[in-house]
């Protein structure tokens, strides 16, 4: 029974050693943790085993964590987790006289100080430059400065 307590330290402290290394490298805790149940796991070996019985369980927790360490740092076994999809995404592309000073719209999300505007029939994202505009607030263009459409309520 006393050899599940050994392996079971050996192997939890291994896993919390990759754990350490590739998931949260920086936290020593974790770290620390893995080596301390890797060296009770050996220890228990060597006083209830003996010597002999004990450096076996020390030379074979060497070789299966750098076993352990090898195969989780191969490229094939991340391709699983890695995230592979393109983002879509994109920033305002304004076209010269797209979207000029004094241009009216409507507000589509709140402003605040950055939000969605619909401009000319097509959305665009913009600023306020004082304060809060909220949604379906009418809305013109005070000025463009390359790919930022600044913008304030439009007074009734």
């Amino acid at each position: 029974m006393i050899w599940l307590v050994v392996l079971s330290l050996i192997v939890v402290g291994i896993v919390f050693l990759l754990l350490e290394i590739l998931v949260v490298p920086g936290a020593t805790v974790v770290g620390l943790f893995g080596v301390g149940l890797v060296i009770a796991g050996i220890v228990v070996s060597f006083n209830h085993y003996g010597v002999e019985t004990g450096i076996i369980t020390l030379v074979g927790t060497l070789v299966i964590s750098l076993i352990s360490i090898g195969v989780a740092l191969r490229s094939n076994t991340w391709k699983k987790a890695m995230h592979t999809t393109n983002l879509e995404g994109r920033v305002n592309i304004i076209e010269a006289d797209k979207v000029v000073k004094g241009d009216e719209g409507l507000t589509i999300t709140r402003v605040n100080p950055m939000g969605k505007a619909l401009i000319k029939g097509e959305y665009f994202e913009v600023s306020s430059k004082d304060n809060l505009i909220p949604e379906n607030t009418p809305i013109v263009v005070l000025k463009v400065e390359g790919n930022k459409i600044i913008v304030k309520p439009k007074e009734a």
